[in-house]
C-alpha cells in the first residue's frame, strides 16, 4: 500500500512538473550545472555584452535551471575562431553568439554578408536578417546541425591603418592588412592591391603594436573597446564595405535535452538580447552626426569620410570578386538579398 502511495505521489509530481513545463526528475538529471557559451570578445564589446545579457535573461526566465558561463576569446578552442562552428556541432561548445564571417568556412552561404558593398546601410542589414533571407539562412544552419535562435550584430567593418589616409584603391597598395581566415576577405583585399594577412583576433593586437601588420578592418565598437588607436591605428576610412551579423545558437543535443518550455525561454531570451545587442552595437553611429566618430577623432585619429564617387571606385575595384562569389554562395540567395535591399524602407 505504501509503495502504491509513493508511486502515485511520484506520478502526481511528474504530472505537475509537466503541466508547469518544469523538468521531471529524469529530465533534471540531463540538465548540466553549467552551459558553456563561446564568444570571440569579452563584455567590454557589444558582442560580448550580448552574451552576458542572454545568459542573465535565460537564468531569470528558467528560474536558475539553465546557468550559462561565458568563455570569451574563443578559449574553448584555443582562440581559433574559424573552428567555432565545428566545435559547436561536436558539443565542445554548448552555445555561442557567432559571427557569420567566422562560420562561413563551414556554411558557405554565410559569405553573403561579406560580399563587398552589398549592404549600404543599417536598413539593408535589417532587410536581410529580419526577412526571408534571414529565415533561409536559419534553415541552412539547422540543416548544418545547430539551432539558430536570433540575430545580433558586430557592425560595419571600417578600415584602419598606421601608414597613411586611405581615400582611393591606389592608397591600399602594399598595405599589410589583418583579415579573418576567410578566402573572400583575402580575395577582396588582394583585388584592392593590399597584402592581406590572415590571423586570429588574439594574435592581431600584438601584430599591430609591433608593426608586423599595418592595418585591419573591424566595427568601430571593436576599435574603441580594444583601444586600437594606441597600437598605431591612427587612420580610419569609413567605407562600410561589409557588416557581420551575429547569430545566437545552441548545440542540437543540448537543445533537445531541455523541456519545450525551457527551450522557449532560451529562444525568447536570445531574441530580446539580440535586439538589445544590436542597439548597443549601433550606438553613436546610427544617430545623426555619428557622435562616436567625434569621440574617435578626439583620440587623435584621422577620419576619412568617402564621397559617393570615392566609394564607388572601391565598389568597381571589388566587383569581379562580388560576381565570382555570387556564384559560390548561390545566385538565387544573392538575388533574393539584392531584391530585399532594393525594396527596403529607410
Amino acid at each position: 500500500m505504501k509503495l502504491r502511495r509513493t508511486l502515485l505521489t511520484a506520478a502526481a509530481a511528474a504530472s505537475a512538473a509537466l503541466a508547469l513545463g518544469l523538468p521531471t526528475a529524469a529530465q533534471a538529471q540531463n540538465y548540466k550545472s553549467e552551459y558553456r557559451m563561446s564568444l570571440v570578445v569579452g563584455t567590454a564589446f557589444p558582442w560580448g555584452k550580448g552574451g552576458e545579457i542572454w545568459a542573465n535573461k535565460v537564468k531569470e526566465k528558467t528560474n536558475g535551471r539553465i546557468n550559462i558561463k561565458l568563455y570569451p576569446g574563443v578559449s574553448l578552442i584555443q582562440g581559433d575562431q574559424t573552428r567555432e562552428f565545428s566545435a559547436l556541432r561536436q558539443g565542445v561548445i554548448d552555445m555561442a553568439i557567432g559571427s557569420t564571417i567566422n562560420w562561413s568556412p563551414q556554411v558557405r552561404q554565410l559569405n553573403l554578408f561579406s560580399l563587398p558593398f552589398l549592404m549600404p546601410d543599417y536598413a539593408a542589414i535589417d532587410a536581410l536578417t529580419q526577412g526571408e533571407v534571414g529565415k533561409d539562412i536559419f534553415a541552412l544552419l539547422e540543416k548544418a546541425g545547430v539551432v539558430p535562435l536570433a540575430w545580433g550584430e558586430n557592425g560595419y567593418r571600417e578600415l584602419t591603418n598606421s601608414k597613411h589616409p586611405v581615400r582611393t584603391p591606389a592608397d591600399m597598395k602594399g598595405l599589410k592588412i589583418r583579415v579573418v581566415g576567410s578566402p573572400l576577405f583575402v580575395e577582396t583585399f588582394t583585388a584592392l592591391g593590399a597584402n592581406p594577412t590572415q590571423m586570429s583576433w588574439a594574435d592581431a593586437q600584438p601584430a599591430f603594436a609591433s608593426g608586423a601588420v599595418d592595418g585591419q578592418e573591424n566595427p568601430m565598437s571593436i576599435f574603441t573597446a580594444a583601444k586600437l588607436h594606441t597600437v598605431g591605428q591612427k587612420n580610419l576610412t569609413m567605407w562600410g564595405y561589409v557588416a557581420d551579423p551575429l547569430v545566437f545558437v545552441v548545440n542540437k543535443e543540448i537543445w533537445n535535452s531541455w523541456t519545450p518550455q525551457d527551450r522557449e525561454h532560451v529562444r525568447q531570451a536570445a531574441i530580446e538580447a539580440g535586439k538589445e545587442e544590436i542597439a548597443i552595437a549601433r550606438k553613436g553611429l546610427a544617430e545623426p552626426g555619428q557622435p562616436l566618430l567625434k569621440d574617435i577623432a578626439g583620440l587623435g585619429v584621422n577620419i576619412v569620410q568617402l564621397s559617393p564617387a570615392e566609394r564607388d571606385a572601391f565598389v568597381q575595384a571589388t566587383r569581379p570578386i562580388y560576381t565570382k562569389w555570387k556564384g559560390q554562395i548561390g545566385a538565387d540567395l544573392v538575388n533574393m538579398a539584392e531584391k530585399a535591399i532594393a525594396a527596403r524602407k529607410p
